[in-house]
């Protein structure tokens, strides 16, 4: 069962419950809802344990955890945190003792890995879908749109389309997806497509930063020959992920080109390379980069642009162009 199904439909929950997936912020919501449901808050400290799965030397703890009798309810609910940080024979003992757990008690077993994992095989997948409720974290695009929206509303802020489009198709964690549009939107109740792609928009493929790099520093040959690495048979893919890098390189760039400007902290160790580009382009230069890398971006994200080839193409050549004038 998804996340947000598992919210909305407020399933039953019985002796066990596996929460799989990749999503720490969808695991820790679906942990403290499936506590709000079986216990009463009068009842918590009295019949909730919470144990880590990593912190035991064997699972004798959790057996008699699950096997105690309720003190003053009618369930007992036993959460083991971490079990995705198991070995292969450490995650057979604890499937062994899920065969234990006794009629109106709950086990809750946090297993974040994907249901569709082979190595290691998820804990869900062991017991079987008949004997656990399984939530499986995994966001969807549909899940991320939701989790932002709800989130947006929660902070009383908006987003342009176009950035909450960029948002959803990001590779970041949605904790830190969080903290950024909370920064974000300290600024100001309306985040741009610009403030997105300087504060929040990672990658994972070091490539794209390779290529932004050189592109901003005017090594046009070098910057085209990784983007036809990274493009692959799926060019629009990758170059999402390519004009980031690039809106974000130029907006380091852009701050170190102006009066009194400082990069953040997490790019501080390239100043030295920063700013020797920053001196070639100057800040208005610098500030061209980096609006055409976002207009490149958004015109990629929104579909509007029939070819991503050309789009990065344009944009990588402008870094060569700028530093000419």
């Amino acid at each position: 069962m998804k996340f947000y199904d598992f919210l909305d439909k407020a399933p039953a929950i019985g002796r066990l419950v596996i929460v799989e997936g990749v999503e720490r912020v969808f695991a820790e919501r679906a942990l403290a809802t499936i506590v709000e449901r079986q216990l009463a808050p009068a009842e918590r400290d009295l019949n909730l344990e919470r144990i880590s799965a990593t912190e035991l030397d064997g699972f004798s703890r959790v057996e008699a955890a699950v096997a105690a009798l309720p003190f003053l309810g009618a369930t007992r609910v036993v959460v083991v945190r971490n079990a995705h940080e198991l070995r292969a024979e450490s995650r057979r003992a604890l499937v062994a003792v899920t065969e234990t757990v006794p009629e109106g008690n709950t086990l809750v077993i946090e297993d974040l890995v994907s249901p569709g994992s082979k190595r290691p095989e998820p804990i869900g997948k062991l017991v079987g879908a008949r004997v656990a409720l399984r939530i499986d974290t995994t966001p969807s695009a549909d899940a991320r749109e939701r989790y932002l929206r709800e989130l947006l509303t929660e902070l009383g802020a908006t987003m342009e389309p176009a950035a909450l489009a960029a948002l959803i198709r990001s590779e970041s964690e949605l904790a830190s997806v969080r903290t950024d549009v909370e920064k974000l939107a300290l600024g100001g109740t309306k985040i741009s497509l610009a403030d997105v792609v300087r504060e929040s928009l990672v990658t994972e493929d070091v490539r794209a930063y390779q290529y932004a790099s050189a592109a901003a520093a005017g090594r046009t040959a070098e910057a085209l020959t990784l983007a036809a690495e990274l493009f692959g048979s799926d060019p629009r893919g990758a170059a999402v992920p390519m004009l980031a890098a690039l809106a974000q390189e130029y907006g380091y760039v852009w701050e170190l080109a102006r009066p009194g400007g400082s990069l953040p902290s997490r790019a501080r160790w390239r100043e030295r390379d920063l700013q020797t580009v920053a001196r070639r382009l100057g800040e208005r230069r610098a500030r061209l980069g980096f609006e055409r890398a976002v207009r490149g971006f958004e015109a990629v994200v929104t579909g509007r642009a029939d070819d991503p080839r050309v789009v990065v193409e344009l944009a990588t050549a402008a870094g060569a162009d700028a530093g000419r004038r």
